[in-house]
């Protein structure tokens, strides 16, 4: 590792509607919105390069790592 390392292999370039559709999906599945889960996987189809679908899952982790957030207990009643 030296002071100027160059990289030599650039990142391929990600597909952001595959990301973001990935993303929709992680909070469809959070909120068990089944009729957007299954839009998005009828627009992502299963003709897509594997590029795609591990842009589609790195959006999916992207959400995926952010804690839900813990609800209170109901002190109403």
């Amino acid at each position: 590792m030296g002071l100027f390392n160059r990289n030599s292999n650039p990142e391929p370039a990600r597909n952001e509607e595959m990301v973001e559709l990935g993303r929709e999906y992680a909070i469809a599945r959070r909120h068990r919105d089944t009729k957007a889960m299954n839009r998005i996987m009828r627009q992502v189809g299963n003709d897509k390069d594997v590029t795609d679908l591990s842009d589609f899952r790195s959006g999916q982790d992207s959400y995926d790592s952010i804690p839900p957030i813990p609800r209170g207990r109901n002190r109403r009643r």
